[in-house]
């Protein structure tokens, strides 16, 4: 498989942890501590999750090495969805007016792009599908309780799209060497670590510690065996995208891999957990940074829990 173009969205108005501070008594400095985060992206009163998701893939049609018309699956990746009848994904397609497409909507938390990526590969092996379109979207802060001292200051909403087809498209695609996901839904908390259950409670992550300790784990675990099933190791990786859960998980992560910090591409600081948006949208951020045959690796963990990884090759 091959990315052909990837372009992101990000809300114009900014919550900073000051703005954040005066709704749940933390310091400004706390919040940093905590977290790693500065501030983070809000969506306005007129955008959704799917209002994100549509602008968040207008700059990549204009790097579409073909017609908008030759995607025959569209998947849509959200927890925080808007709606959960005419998901993420029609609304898509209903912006783009094409015909003859299947439309998905997925959500594994925010592991989700990855696996994403394995649906549109097993469609692609049977023959059903050749071109794709993945979009991530996350509307955190229409669930999230920003006076909640304990995960309130965490998210940010955002959304990022790629485009994919089984064949080469262009010079300038970036090829899909592997990926691979998992569930653990069976292991510590799991269902119960993070969750949005709109009927009862907001966005909540009452155990923090054991996600953590598992994002921890499971991030820098599948690293290492999609690197090793590949006949890679840590020192032919050029750059690494985590899920931008934490700064604290996300250190902890190069830490056990020995990788180069300078090398880990983070953006957290000033964007806050923008769930299965995250990793894409550091690739889209940092796309021009990339040099023709670095090896990328996109390592994610979501709520849930589940865990998942992507080989690329620019």
């Amino acid at each position: 498989m091959y990315i052909n173009a990837v372009s992101h969205y990000l809300p114009g108005t900014i919550l900073s942890n000051n703005d954040l501070s005066k709704l749940n008594g933390l310091t400004e400095i706390d919040i940093f501590k905590k977290s790693g985060i500065k501030e983070r992206r809000k969506a306005s009163s007129k955008e959704n999750t799917n209002t994100m998701a549509i602008e968040s893939i207008k700059p990549a049609i204009e790097n579409l090495p073909y017609p908008i018309n030759d995607i025959d699956l569209i998947i849509g990746c959200s927890y925080t969805p808007f709606d959960t009848v005419g998901t993420i994904a029609h609304a898509v397609q209903k912006h783009l007016n094409i015909s003859n497409t299947r439309a998905i909507y997925l959500s594994t938390a925010c592991s989700s792009f990855v696996v994403a990526l394995e649906v549109a590969e097993g469609l692609f092996a049977t023959k059903k599908a050749s071109k794709a379109l993945i979009v991530c979207s996350e509307h955190n802060s229409i669930y999230n309780n920003e006076a909640d001292p304990i995960s309130g200051h965490l998210w940010g909403d955002g959304a990022a799209s790629v485009f994919i087809s089984k064949e080469r498209t262009s010079d300038k695609d970036i090829k899909i060497v592997d990926v691979f996901s998992s569930s653990q839904g069976n292991i510590g908390k799991s269902i119960d670590g993070v969750y949005v259950r709109p009927n009862k409670d907001r966005l909540k992550m009452p155990y923090g510690k054991d996600v953590y300790m598992y994002a921890c784990k499971y991030m820098t675990d599948v690293t290492n065996q999609i690197l090793q099933k590949n006949k890679l190791n840590i020192n032919n990786l050029n750059y690494l995208i985590p899920h931008q859960a934490n700064i604290r998980i996300i250190d902890n992560v190069v830490c056990q891999l020995k990788f180069d910090i300078n090398k880990t591409l983070v953006n957290i600081d000033f964007l806050g957990n923008t769930g299965c948006a995250s990793a894409v949208i550091a690739l889209s951020q940092n796309i021009s940074k990339f040099k023709k045959n670095d090896i990328v690796v996109i390592t994610v963990f979501g709520g849930g829990y589940s865990s998942g990884a992507a080989l690329l090759k620019m």
